[in-house]
């Protein structure tokens, strides 16, 4: 039977490689029973990518992905970028023997007109061919700003219809929270798809204090804010349908993600999103 591979986004464990380390963050990442992960916003020092290098033979891991820039988000901003930096991502890619990349967003300055777009999508896909002389696949990741409309098109689909080279990593929360529903929308993009973001969507609790200054504009604006990222299975959102449409449409990697974890350690937010996994019927995916 068919089946995908659930692994974790290290996005949420950057406070943990802080304090503990990439390789031990590693070991609780396995001990929790992943054995896949993508590396996003943990500094690529060579020390970094050897405990990567490290963990995954120790453990048994795999890099489903790594994360790279096309230019810096802000002109100026400090960070490895594919259009700087392209030779060490590419190293760093053979190093952990990973064949994905991919970008979290388009660079803030590129944002807020379709001709801005338009220079995005030509930069990325020919970096993208060139990536793929290297064995790398670029793959575009998702917010719900992509879902703003361009003389009636989604910029999503402006960056899928104008280029060859450039898959798409689906991150289901923001497809619900730009107004889709994240089974059919990812159905749409078949063939084009090789990882999902596993990440639920929740109304969370309503801070009734907002009242007790009878100031109503404080109220309307914790009234509005109640959307919460949720461990998944603890959502809103069809994940046994996502993960279908997902498989159905050529994902291979699941990735686990909660961008807050509302004071909770992120390790238990993981382990009850791998239980309600388990209990949803995925356990061989692990």
């Amino acid at each position: 039977m068919a089946k995908g591979k659930i692994g974790v986004q290290m996005m949420m464990l950057k406070g943990k490689v802080d304090e503990l380390g990439v390789y031990e963050t590693m070991r609780r990442v396995k001990e929790l029973g992943y054995s896949c992960v993508e590396v996003s916003q943990i500094p690529m020092t060579e020390s970094n990518v050897a405990e990567l290098k490290r963990a995954c033979e120790d453990f048994e891991f795999e890099i489903a992905s790594l994360s790279a820039s096309l230019e810096p988000m802000m002109p100026g901003m400090p960070g490895e970028t594919l259009s700087a930096n392209f030779d060490k991502i590419v190293a760093d890619c053979k190093t952990l023997n990973c064949s994905f990349l991919r970008i979290g967003m388009l660079p803030l300055h590129m944002i807020g007109s379709k001709e801005k777009t338009m220079a995005f999508v030509q930069k990325a896909d020919a970096v993208a061919e060139k990536l793929a002389e290297h064995g790398i696949k670029l793959y575009y990741h998702n917010h719900h700003i992509e879902f703003q409309k361009y003389e009636g098109e989604y910029l999503l689909d402006i960056i899928k219809n104008n280029t060859k080279h450039i898959g798409f990593e689906m991150d289901v929360h923001w497809i619900h929270r730009g107004g889709e529903n994240p089974v059919s929308f990812i159905k749409q993009y078949a063939g084009r798809i090789a990882l999902i973001h596993l990440k639920d969507y929740r109304i969370g609790q309503l801070d009734m204090n907002a009242l007790a200054s009878g100031d109503m504009s404080k109220f309307m604006q914790a009234f509005t804010n109640v959307v919460e990222f949720a461990e998944v299975g603890e959502g809103n959102l069809d994940i046994a349908g996502i993960m279908e449409a997902g498989l159905e449409s050529g994902s291979q990697y699941f990735l686990v993600e909660q961008d807050d974890v509302y004071g909770r350690d992120p390790f238990d937010c993981l382990q009850t999103s791998a239980q309600n996994l388990r209990k949803l019927g995925y356990a061989s995916w692990f």
